[in-house]
């Protein structure tokens, strides 16, 4: 375990009296009140919702963490930020992608930026990030297709025509990892604005030999073109590349005993890499008093690949441990145009809040797989003597076991009117067509020949139409009660285009019904109470055989749940943001033979909770507290294996030296407690990090 004396003499300063963080100064914590903290009160807009409607008054759980939290917790990961969002767990992605489950329904894709779709699989920076917008519930007139559970939204930093500025932040933590940011902001003219985001990281933890490294930067132009239209354009390019640890396997029903750090993999070959190239620009027109215009133009290339052994089995008389392993390279080309056109008008005593838009998107993919193939018998798997560390037997790679090229065209057209009838009651209607079309070219197959009834050119063609219904009662103005009905649909194809088969071309898309139950109540004007019941059913939908790893086989599944929210300031001194939720979820169905109907969904904790605490203790001083809960979870479908229950406890310390100079210091998992935060099944489990620490320094200028 790495603990260094850094780590030791941080935590005495924390126990003892000093710890140090960045903090606003008194003036930008009262701005941070309204612009940021207020997208928790429902006093703001989420960028997702496409309209300037307030939180409050949208029939659909939501969460925001704005970017003060991001800074004050530390938050380097979508993993990171989810730990502290209801309803949502995180998944070990095979650790080399982001993996979520929302309200039971795992996703390696259900992921966007500023609106636009980000379905490549790695791990997002935060870097650039103002805010996260978690969305839950099935919703495919927002979003389009997938999102079965919701998805999250990435809002990033645009240039500012009101300020120069420039924020400069390092940081190191008790594993040595560490990492600078930069934000500069220019103004050029009252008219334009230039913007820089950039970040550099080391990457480490406690497991053995884990290490890597991330560098990205944000290039982003403002122009006003006129008092009714403006530009926004950026660049982004991201560079990852690290060891894949796919974690530790099971034993006797859970986590094998005695080597939460040992890594099982070969420290020569585990590695993924990534190099992202991601342009956008968005042109904003306000046509009249009563309708606005916005329509944005995405295109984003990304080279990605990764190549692990992975632990399968452990032995527990003859001590032999078993690895397969693979290398997967995936090119996406993504070209994304969104219109979307807001009205805002009143016909008599009944006001409408319009939404219509389009949008097309054109993804081509290459993807290919080598499997592992060991020297000493000639397959992709061994069973071998356990050592720590592991010493593997020489292995190479096949041949392409896969290799697939897809084209995918999507024609979506949308509208939704939000109605306001009198001062209680707002109902709101939509609905949503899409066209997804996608072909795939199979080399494997073409070169096989068509004997076997596929030639390699398996093509599918799907049109949805998604409805979306909600009714809100407003017994006051600052209360809101609603009921809302929304449905979204997921194309044969799977979420990276890779499930397509001559068997499966021809099934219905899976589909996705969100039935949802809730209020959201403004207690004071930097106070917000939220909850929602719901039940999220799935039909048609895929997944592995969890007796036969190498067959699929069709489900239906049904998960109803619990979330409540408390976020804003409980004094002037105090702030708070607390989670919970309560999720039971099921495999209702199964074809053919297949096995697990009634079977618990995979990484679906009944009970999640969590809590970040704020104190002000003077101009100089504030301190932060955190605790995380969740119950145990079953780390597949098959039930076989669990994850037990944990509670960690977050500490953080911020000082503010001068108006310049800020600092910060991190402590998590205080108690340092032993836990397993997430899996990607029986025996690829994550282990939560022990005790350690982060320090940062912020300078403004």
């Amino acid at each position: 375990m790495k603990k260094s004396i850094l780590s030791l003499s941080i935590l005495s300063a924390l126990c003892l009296s000093g710890n140090v963080v960045a903090q606003e100064q008194a003036q930008e914590e009262s701005v941070e009140r309204i612009t940021i903290r207020g997208a928790f009160f429902g006093q703001q807009v989420a960028d997702a919702v496409k309209t300037p409607t307030l939180l409050l008054n949208v029939p659909q759980s939501a969460s925001i963490i704005g970017e003060a939290q991001i800074e004050e917790q530390g938050l380097f990961s979508v993993a990171d930020a989810m730990q502290y969002t209801p309803g949502v767990s995180i998944g070990l992605g095979e650790d080399h992608r982001d993996q979520i489950t929302i309200r039971g329904q795992n996703t390696t894709a259900d992921f966007f930026v500023d609106g636009l779709r980000d379905d490549v699989q790695y791990f997002r920076p935060l870097y650039n990030v103002e805010r996260i917008e978690i969305m839950r519930g099935s919703n495919a007139l927002l979003f389009g297709r997938g999102g079965g559970g919701g998805v999250v939204n990435r809002v990033t930093k645009t240039a500012d025509v009101s300020s120069d500025f420039t924020v400069l932040s390092g940081n190191i933590d008790t594993f040595s990892a560490g990492g600078i940011t930069l934000d500069t902001n220019v103004v050029i003219d009252k008219d334009q604005a230039f913007r820089l985001n950039a970040a550099a990281d080391s990457v480490d933890s406690h497991r053995d030999f884990k290490d890597g490294s991330r560098y990205a930067f944000n290039p982003a132009w403002y122009l006003a073109l006129s008092d009714v239209t403006s530009l926004n354009a950026s660049y982004e390019y991201v560079n990852d590349d690290r060891l894949v640890d796919r974690g530790i396997p099971s034993l006797n029903g859970k986590p094998l005993n005695g080597v939460y750090d040992t890594f099982f993999g070969d420290k020569d070959f585990n590695n993924t890499t990534l190099e992202a190239h991601i342009a956008r620009v968005k042109l904003d027109h306000k046509l009249s008093a009563e309708w606005s215009v916005n329509t944005t133009v995405q295109f984003a290339d990304y080279d990605k690949a990764y190549q692990n052994l992975y632990p399968t089995a452990f032995d527990d008389e003859s001590q032999f441990v078993t690895l397969d392993g693979y290398r997967d390279t995936t090119q996406r080309e993504n070209f994304l145009w969104q219109l979307n056109a807001i009205g805002q008008f009143d016909i008599g005593a009944v006001s409408h809040t319009v939404l219509a838009g389009a949008e097309y998107a054109d993804q081509s993919t290459e993807n290919a797989r080598m499997d592992n193939q060991f020297l000493e018998n000639g397959s992709d798997k061994l069973s071998f003597m356990f050592s720590d560390p592991l010493v593997v037997p020489a292995h190479t790679l096949t041949v392409p076991v896969r290799d697939r090229a897809s084209d995918v065209s999507v024609v979506s057209a949308f509208v939704q009117d939000e109605i306001g009838l009198g001062d209680n009651w707002v109902l709101v209607a939509g609905l949503r067509y899409d066209s997804f079309n996608i072909d795939v070219t199979d080399q494997i197959e073409i070169n096989n020949g068509a004997e076997d009834g596929n030639n390699g050119l398996l093509s599918s063609d799907d049109s949805e139409i998604s409805p979306r219904f909600g009714v809100i009662f407003k017994p006051a103005e600052d209360i809101s009660l609603y009921a809302s009905y929304s449905v979204s649909f997921l194309p044969r194809s799977g979420d990276q285009f890779l499930t397509l088969s001559l068997s499966s071309a021809a099934l219905d898309a899976e589909e996705f019904r969100n039935k949802e139950v809730g209020f959201k109540w403004n207690l004071t004007d930097s106070l917000n109470l939220s909850a929602a019941a719901f039940k999220v059913e799935r039909e048609n939908g895929a997944t592995v055989d969890p007796d036969n790893p190498e067959v699929s086989q069709l489900t239906g599944t049904e998960t109803q749940g619990f979330e409540l929210q408390l976020s804003g300031y409980i004094t002037d001194s105090w702030s708070v943001t607390g989670g919970y939720s309560y999720l039971d979820g099921n495999q209702t169905s199964v074809s053919g033979a297949g096995s697990g109907e009634g079977q618990r969904l995979a990484q679906l904790p009944e009970h999640m909770f969590s809590v970040w605490n704020k104190f002000l203790i003077d101009e100089k001083w504030q301190w932060g507290l955190g605790i995380v809960h969740q119950s145990e979870q079953y780390a597949s479908l098959s039930n076989n294996v669990t994850l037990r229950s944990f509670t960690r406890f977050d500490a953080a310390a911020f000082y503010t030296h001068s108006d310049a100079l800020s600092l910060q210091l991190n402590v998590n998992n205080v108690l340092d407690t032993q836990y397993f935060p997430s899996a990607h099944n029986d025996n690829n489990i994550s282990t939560g990090a022990p005790l350690h620490a982060r320090v940062a320094a912020t300078y403004r200028f």
